[in-house]
């Protein structure tokens, strides 16, 4: 009962319970095996990773390289690409037509890069931004084709018994692009030194 007493009391002082748990850490021998342990895994993870970082580099190099070979010799097929326009995102190839709603300043017969593409790729291949591909490296070249409204949009809105009843017509302006080229320029792998002014970018 004596020690049982002394435990309550050494617990209602949270200085004492402190030195009593130090000094019981002190003595347990565990944690010393366990560190020796610990170490000796870590040294056999990192030769295994360093391993594996080596083949996973071999094939990263042969894979970039093929890439490579297929842009040099045109042999990529039809290119495609996602690109971010106006907050949303169209999947692209040479001769698409694509429809942008609401405003947008560019007029007839502007000829635009678009600048923001997220992904890109051919045949064999495909290039994967995060969340933009490397700026330079795909060129997609478009023309802006007409500039129209939207069909008529009737927006009615009734309130029984209220003798309310109301009829609008809306109709937003729209924008039709054509997508002219999708260009990869240069080779993959290689950081480009190329600087993009962000305000020109649509």
């Amino acid at each position: 009962m004596s020690i049982l007493r002394q435990l309550t009391m050494i617990s209602r002082q949270p200085s004492r319970l402190t030195n009593l748990t130090n000094s019981i850490r002190s003595l347990s021998i565990t944690p010393t095996f366990e560190q020796k342990q610990a170490a000796q895994l870590l040294a056999t993870e990192d030769r295994k990773d360093k391993k594996i970082d080596q083949v996973d580099d071999k094939q990263c190099e042969n894979i970039f390289n093929k890439v490579n070979q297929q842009l040099r010799k045109d042999e990529e097929g039809r290119l495609f690409a996602v690109v971010h326009l106006c907050g949303k995102q169209f999947k692209v190839t040479a001769g698409d037509i694509i429809l942008v709603e609401g405003y947008w300043p560019p007029a007839i017969g502007d000829q635009l890069s678009l600048e923001k593409v997220m992904l890109a790729g051919g045949k064999d291949f495909t290039l994967i931004g995060m969340p933009l591909v490397e700026p330079g490296l795909v060129d997609v070249k478009a023309t802006v084709i007409e500039k129209t409204l939207s069909h008529t949009k009737t927006i009615f809105k009734k309130k029984r018994r209220k003798q309310y009843m109301r009829t609008n017509f809306q109709r937003s302006p729209h924008t039709m692009i054509r997508i002219n080229t999708i260009n990869i320029k240069g080779k993959i792998n290689e950081p480009s030194t190329m600087v993009i002014n962000e305000k020109q970018i649509f």
